[in-house]
């Protein structure tokens, strides 16, 4: 819901850090890999209850995650044509992929961290899985099914995203919201899971829509 805006907000400050950062040795993959070891590092960090420090990890890999796709597409104009398509393919693929596997491990990290310290149940955090699972199912399925029948939503990104009400701007929120007041987190899991569930059901159907 507010990634548009986020992005739109967030472009010159993202585009002046890409330039002062882009050299040989600084790669949209390196800031891919980088953004995901601090993403399962603040995980790491929330389980064993270091809540300050899981979320300035937390916060430091989404700007990672925010600058690959900036530096990519800053490399992308100035590289010849054969050479943008393949990198963009294998950059959007593993940006993806860390980006599922650094929201997957804090949900979990939260999880054990509140289930130790204030005695949390573990439920809540489950819904938000199986709920990110049927999210993550359904866009990456229209995305495929999109680009292979000539119907891809163009926005700058890798795939064709489906935007709803939980976007990657709420779901970096709400963890940091998790860190923040720990002894909140499952009531907050509870009602992410909610919010997160009407957007899978609104991705079903629109894609599902959009595809016939």
């Amino acid at each position: 819901m507010l990634d548009a805006s986020a992005r739109a907000l967030l472009a010159r400050p993202l585009e002046a850090a890409a330039a002062a950062i882009d050299r040989p040795h600084v790669t949209p993959d390196r800031l891919t890999v980088a953004g995901l070891a601090l993403g399962v590092a603040a995980a790491g960090a929330a389980a064993m209850q270091l809540w300050g420090v899981a979320l300035t990890l937390w916060l430091v890999s989404r700007l990672a995650d925010g600058l690959d796709g900036t530096l990519a597409r800053r490399r992308r104009a100035r590289a010849p044509r054969g050479d943008q398509s393949r990198e963009s393919h294998a950059g959007g693929f593993l940006d993806i992929t860390a980006d599922f596997v650094a929201y997957g491990s804090t949900v979990v990290g939260v999880a054990i961290g509140a289930a130790n310290q204030f005695d949390a149940p573990w439920w809540p955090f489950l819904l938000v899985l199986l709920t990110y699972y049927v999210n993550g199912t359904a866009f990456l399925a229209f995305s495929s099914i999109a680009e292979r029948t000539g119907r891809t939503l163009d926005d700058g990104r890798s795939l064709s995203f489906l935007g709803r009400i939980a976007e990657g701007t709420e779901t970096i929120a709400v963890h940091a919201l998790w860190m923040i007041v720990p002894f909140w987190s499952w009531q907050i899991a509870l009602g992410w899971s909610v919010f997160v569930a009407v957007s899978a059901a609104q991705r079903i159907i629109v894609g599902y829509l959009r595809l016939r």
